[in-house]
């Protein structure tokens, strides 16, 4: 079970923080950080025009140079390193510099032109699977599910996310029609991702911040590092939590059915 910090773009575009969300990421035990790239002119008009994230998507824009100031980083702090791609100019530029690894966010999932052309150019590839149609999901197990390549993660793209439209019973028959698929959560907290860990999920992503106080909707609620090393060290007690034992007596409990049962019978 892998853990990602999703910094995105958290960071607000200052590059000493997104380096030090980095650190931090590593320090708290995540397997990779995680950010987001696109390109402010191809942004259509829309309600972030009003509510102050356009400005924020301008200031956290990764250009080829801050993605190898990033992908360095990751290196030099001994963290896995991969991006979220919305399109696919940006997949093209990510892929001069990377091959290994690369996500498609939940609003694309069902670009399967997007994601052809991803799992053609990178080795392994994550796909949300949120905001989407049965009769598209239908079509996107049919289209993918024998594809190992691809490893889907269940996710409700509502943000921040209620606890009762966290719908795990997705994630489980996801599980059962992919072999494996990981969560990515939106919820504030760690709770169903804890879960989500015991059920069987793969790997967890959560959006991770160093200072909530910080521009922008995602940084309210992302994870404090301490947080996140919570997540980690209680996900792997819940997976320990669903090891079968099967249903006869367990050795640790042998001590009790030989010498403590009936032991309030001396009398009878």
């Amino acid at each position: 079970m892998k853990f990602i910090a999703e910094i995105g773009w958290n960071f607000v575009g200052d590059m000493k923080l997104a380096e030090n969300m980095i650190l931090s990421a590593k320090k708290s035990g995540a397997d990779y950080a995680k950010f987001q790239v696109w390109n402010p002119q191809y942004l259509k008009d829309g309600p972030w025009d009003e509510d102050g994230r356009r400005e924020i998507y301008e200031k956290a824009y990764l250009n080829e140079e801050r993605l190898n100031f990033l992908l360095k980083s990751c290196e030099q702090n001994n963290i896995g390193f991969f991006v979220s791609i919305f399109e696919k100019k940006s997949l093209q530029m990510v892929n001069s510099h990377i091959s290994d690894l690369i996500k498609i966010p939940s609003h694309e999932c069902t670009n399967f032109e997007l994601i052809d052309l991803a799992l053609s150019s990178f080795e392994k590839v994550f796909l949300s699977i949120g905001a989407i149609e049965k009769s598209k999901l239908d079509e996107l197990i049919k289209r993918y599910s024998k594809n190992s390549q691809l490893e889907v993660m269940h996710c409700v793209s509502s943000y921040p996310l209620n606890s009762e439209n966290v719908n795990l019973p997705k994630l489980i028959y996801l599980i059962e029609k992919f072999g494996k698929a990981g969560y990515s959560s939106h919820y504030t907290g760690i709770t169903d991702a804890v879960v989500a860990s015991g059920l069987g999920a793969s790997i967890v992503e959560k959006h991770f911040t160093i200072d909530q106080d910080l521009p922008g909707r995602d940084n309210k609620f992302a994870l404090l590092p301490d947080q996140f090393s919570k997540l980690i060290s209680e996900s792997k007690i819940a997976k320990k939590c669903m090891q079968d034992k099967g249903l006869d007596i367990q050795d640790c409990e042998k001590d009790v059915a030989n010498i403590m049962r009936g032991r309030w019978s001396k009398n009878e």
